[in-house]
């Protein structure tokens, strides 16, 4: 059993990876150790975009921008209902050091092409009116937008079905070897063989990375969301803070070893993050916390609290309405900050798209068509080079001779 390409994971970018593979006409086969858009692809915010393309693209704009024109193919396009819309986004300025700190943000990114503006609370209000008065400004981005993630997620699995690729769901891989130019991985299923293997497993592909004696370098991070009983339409962008924006920008770590952006340092919380919309449903949710305690998804209460208070001030109608449901999901943030998308080192035709962080769903379908397109044609966009993972090896000498370690 197997095929050209397999793709361990059915989260979003492996979902889009396999899309592209089947439409670029390479044989394609998913493997999955739960179902379609199982994990943190399934259970976040929803929201997605970026702030244009800019004067020079680079790797971001490609991920974000790029995405956004893939959940608009796919929605208008080929049919899909993923509750799309490209709502734009507001964010919120709560003191004068945040403000200080937006509006050169928002200068430097006009001057380099890019589309962001700084509103009044009045303007802001004016297109979002249920925002507070009492912000000291908001940062508009139109770009920026919202979907459903369970159905969007989904809905990638079905494309790349009706593209003539193939999901194996409930499959475990427990090995990875390479025997005669090709990989043969082990599952709980039986053995699957192919010419070339994308690793796309978010949180887990360190484990899926030592099988072959490489180190990818992403940590799972736990973040956590809440929601409001099913309400009219009352919030119609997305929402979000300049607080953690702000902290981080002065201190990225909270300690050395740590991934960069996180709001807890063990239990001690450093830092608060938001983001949150309302459903198509009605339900508004919200989240924002980033901890790095493993694997460990439980809800910290207090978190959620701090969180609630956060959105409320904000959006002062919140305080009518109680919390009715808790959940969590795990990140993959690698240790730099910055995706790794390419071509492992010293392993022939096995590629990784992880370590997009917080931010997986919004970037995850053009990191999947990045490195569709990096399998298909043997050749990488340029952009890819800020991904590399060759990044992470280190050069160490022994017995006078040197090499690379992953």
């Amino acid at each position: 059993m197997g095929a050209e390409v397999i793709v361990i994971g059915a989260g979003i970018a492996g979902c889009s990876a396999a899309l592209h593979l089947a439409e670029a006409g390479l044989s394609t086969m998913v493997i999955e150790k739960g179902e379609i858009s199982s994990e943190a692809s399934g259970v976040n915010m929803g929201g997605l975009g970026g702030v244009g393309w800019g004067n020079s693209p680079g790797l971001q704009e490609h991920l974000t921008m790029g995405s956004l024109n893939i959940f608009k193919r796919l929605q208008n396009e080929l049919g899909h209902d993923l509750e799309f819309r490209q709502s734009g986004s507001f964010t919120a300025i709560h003191d004068e050091a945040q403000y200080t700190y937006a509006k050169d943000r928002v200068l430097e990114s006009q001057n380099n092409g890019f589309e962001m503006e700084l509103l009044s609370p009045y303007e802001a209000k004016a297109l979002e009116p249920e925002l507070s008065l009492h912000m000291l400004g908001y940062v508009y981005s139109r770009f920026r937008g919202q979907a459903d993630p369970l159905k969007t997620t989904r809905a990638f699995g079905q494309a790349a079905l009706n593209a003539g690729a193939k999901i194996q769901t409930n499959t475990e891989v427990s090995s990875i070897k390479r025997n005669g130019g090709v990989w043969t991985l082990g599952t709980s299923e039986g053995d699957y063989e192919a010419d070339v293997v994308v690793v796309a497993a978010g949180a887990w592909c360190r484990d899926l990375g030592r099988m072959v004696g490489v180190e990818i370098p992403v940590e799972p991070v736990v973040g956590q969301m809440w929601s409001t009983e099913p309400l009219p339409p009352r919030i119609f962008g997305t929402i979000g803070s300049f607080e953690s924006s702000f902290h981080w920008s002065e201190a990225l770590l909270v300690q050395e070893d740590s991934p960069p952006e996180l709001t807890h340092l063990g239990n001690e919380r450093v830092t608060r993050h938001l983001y949150g919309r309302q459903r198509r449903s009605g339900e508004i949710i919200f989240g924002g916390d980033r901890r790095d305690v493993g694997f460990d998804k439980t809800i910290e209460d207090s978190g959620i609290d701090v969180n609630k208070g956060h959105a409320t001030e904000i959006l002062p109608m919140l305080m009518d309405f109680p919390i009715t449901k808790t959940w969590s999901g795990l990140m993959p943030f690698s240790m730099d900050g910055h995706p790794i998308i390419g071509k492992l080192p010293n392993n022939e035709n096995l590629f990784v798209v992880t370590g997009l962080a917080s931010s997986g769903f919004g970037r995850g379908p053009g990191a999947g068509m990045l490195i569709a397109d990096a399998v298909a044609r043997s050749e990488s966009n340029a952009v890819l080079l800020e991904s590399d993972p060759a990044r992470f090896q280190s050069t160490v000498s022994y017995e006078g001779r040197t090499g690379s370690v992953a």
